[in-house]
């Protein structure tokens, strides 16, 4: 028992720093420069089905004409899916850098 414990920490600590391939980054414009960034979370249930909130870029990039959107599944989100999980709450972070 303690060697499967032991291997299934070690399996965690390895695959929690890989979260970020799971990144979508479009530009609009010429992109950002990456002076400013503004992220929000966004949250869904039923393991993505369900939209809890609605987080646009548009409106976090404000007047800019050129920006860079990322959305990405972080470390943090991990570790809130671990609690949320079982009720089927999901998150995730999108960021305007402009």
């Amino acid at each position: 028992m303690k060697k499967t414990m032991t291997s299934l920490a070690l399996v965690c600590a390895l695959t929690l720093p890989m979260t970020s391939c799971f990144t979508m980054t479009h530009k609009v414009g010429d992109g950002g420069s990456g002076q400013t960034e503004i992220a929000e979370r966004q949250w869904y249930i039923l393991f993505g089905l369900v939209e809890l909130n609605t987080v646009r870029s548009k409106d976090l990039a404000g007047d800019a004409a050129a920006y860079t959107v990322t959305t990405e599944w972080t470390a943090l989100d991990v570790l809130i899916n671990i609690f949320t999980g079982f009720v089927t709450i999901t998150s995730r972070e999108v960021s305007v850098s402009k």
